[in-house]
């Protein structure tokens, strides 16, 4: 299963993250990370920020594939996720905005209905990771009703990356971006499927609040189950869940995810 981590604070969470990606690009100057956005990775990526420019690490040759985009966004409108990424990933670590791709880049504001380039864009975005060697880290959240990426509860546990239409739920949580105004949240996306998001080698998937909670205790303890998409992390060889108090607060064993992480060898890393 996932190893747990409890933390006390998205800082913490982040330094966590920031320590193992920062050790990953020594080892391996052309890392291939995978990126999210959300509210929840913003913490991981400043603390990876902050070690980047503090330890002089040379990213110039770090790849980077974004999860997940919304379909009808232009690239430059602020809340696509190809601005995100690059107002919160790129320019904060200093990547080349060259090597670091998200799924939408190709359509630009494509509508819906134009389906031959659309339904291409997702097996042509899974062939781009697979010709970079494969995802080393892939920084996760998690929704509310369990998703990750745009993966909504019924997702295909070996699903590749496609277009799918977010769930009423999504699109009031993310309303929050947009004005608070849902009418203004796309009602489509095209995301990673879960079986590719589950070809990265290690997966950091990092929720914090109580609003997480029920969330995380069907990913971490309940069955493995395609209405809770993140739970698919069971299958994971090298899942890593990183959570606070509040978000762990419905786990059963959290007291023993405690005790295994106090005692074990710092050689292991995360």
């Amino acid at each position: 299963m996932a190893e747990v981590i409890i933390v006390r604070n998205e800082e913490e969470a982040g330094e966590i993250y920031g320590r193992c990606v920062a050790d990953l690009i020594k080892a391996k100057p052309d890392a291939v990370l995978g990126l999210a956005t959300g509210s929840s990775p913003l913490a991981a990526y400043r603390a990876l920020a902050k070690i980047v420019h503090e330890e002089h690490i040379d990213v110039s040759q770090v790849r980077g594939f974004a999860l997940d985009e919304y379909l009808g966004l232009p690239l430059d409108h602020p809340e696509s996720y190809h601005s995100t990424i690059h107002r919160t990933v790129v320019e904060p670590l200093g990547l080349d905005p060259e090597k670091v791709h998200v799924p939408g880049d190709v359509l630009n504001g494509t509508p819906l209905e134009d389906g031959d380039k659309i339904a291409a864009a997702g097996p042509a975005y899974d062939a781009a990771i697979e010709a970079a060697g494969g995802i080393d880290v892939q920084i996760l959240g998690i929704g509310t009703d369990g998703h990750i990426g745009f993966n909504e509860p019924g997702s295909s546990l070996a699903s590749g990356t496609r277009v799918k239409t977010l769930a009423e739920q999504t699109r009031i949580d993310n309303a929050r971006f947009f004005d608070n105004d849902i009418n203004q949240v796309p009602t489509h996306c095209i995301t990673q499927g879960i079986g590719t998001v589950l070809k990265a080698r290690h997966l950091v998937l990092l929720a914090f609040g109580a609003g997480k909670a029920e969330a995380i205790e069907e990913t971490v303890e309940g069955g493995v189950s395609a209405f809770c998409p993140a739970s698919a992390l069971q299958l994971h060889p090298h899942a890593t869940i990183i959570i606070d108090e509040e978000a762990a607060s419905r786990l059963r064993h959290k007291d023993y995810y405690r005790y295994a992480f106090a005692h074990k060898p710092a050689w292991q890393g995360i």
